[in-house]
């Protein structure tokens, strides 16, 4: 199995599946100018950008989460999230690596937010990439074939073979 952490989350993917680190300034050296998702985890027949947010990390004070699911809420964050993945995939796609369509998930570790509250999210962000071109019309060269916004819950239940965990320490 492999597992990717990122603080108090983890997902584990099963062994034909390989993943990396990628918001690590020392393995793609443009944090000056570019974002970064943090993982890239490859399948046979696809790629897919995982991004970690955790306003519930054991280490964030309560004032922060309650500050921080609210700038969710409104959709403040939702321009960071998009150019994470614009800038990762522009990165891979210069560098020669985006071969296989690509799907972009965002997990959020904060169980307060509703199954509306992720599909909210969901549907903005995929304006903001876009995942269709103009007029609604598809892309000759698809940038993303689909993305989601899920907190551990709707992670699980639509991933279970991905589980997602909170670690304890």
């Amino acid at each position: 199995m492999t597992t990717i952490v990122e603080n108090d989350l983890a997902v584990t993917f099963p062994n034909s599946v390989s993943a990396r680190r990628f918001d690590d300034g020392a393995i793609h050296g443009l944090t000056h100018c570019m974002k970064a998702v943090d993982f890239i985890v490859e399948f046979p027949d696809r790629m897919v950008f995982v991004e970690f947010k955790d306003p519930q990390d054991s280490a964030a004070p309560e004032h922060q989460t309650r500050d921080y699911i609210a700038k969710f809420k409104s959709g403040v964050i939702d321009d960071q999230l998009k150019t994470k993945f614009r800038d990762t995939f522009l990165y891979e796609w210069a560098s020669g690596r985006v071969n296989k369509p690509i799907d972009y998930w965002v997990l959020i570790g904060a169980e307060t937010l509703s199954a509306a509250d992720l599909l909210i999210r969901t549907e903005a962000l995929k304006r903001k990439l876009p995942l269709t071109g103009p007029h609604g019309l598809p892309w000759k060269n698809q940038l993303l074939r689909q993305c989601a916004v899920m907190n551990l819950a709707r992670w699980n239940h639509f991933l279970p073979k991905f589980p997602a965990k909170r670690r304890t320490t």
